[in-house]
């Protein structure tokens, strides 16, 4: 399986209702994605074959080391660069927005820069 944006989001989507919640069900990522159930159920299931998922018979999700590695740097650079966006001026729905967009695509070379030149600059916490 391809590591696309779709699949990274609905991983990080997974870790986030995680946190939140505690527990996650793929109705839960619907709601979170405003995806139909249908195109959730199959990449589920793709997710589940491919080894990044599991579901016990309840229907309960649970992201397996390789899906949370995944899920934790795309989280990771959606947290940060919407942080960074906002300090700069940027609306705070707006840099989400292009922090989710962002986040997929930029190179960790790129991102690892932007990330140290930030914990730089921060003012040290006394």
């Amino acid at each position: 399986m391809t590591i696309n944006e779709s699949v990274e989001d609905y991983l990080e989507a997974i870790l986030r209702l995680k946190q939140e919640n505690g527990m996650v069900r793929s109705i839960d990522v619907v709601h979170l994605l405003n995806y139909t159930k249908p195109s959730i159920s199959r990449a589920m299931s793709r997710l589940r074959e491919n080894g990044y998922i599991t579901m016990d018979k309840e229907g309960w999700l649970e992201l397996t080391d390789a899906g949370r590695a995944i899920a934790e740097q795309v989280y990771e650079r959606h947290r940060l660069l919407t942080q960074w966006l906002i300090a700069l001026g940027v609306d705070p729905q707006v840099a989400r927005d292009d922090a989710c967009k962002v986040e997929h695509d930029i190179s960790d070379q790129t991102f690892n820069c932007i990330r140290a030149h930030i914990l730089k600059n921060q003012p040290s916490k006394k």
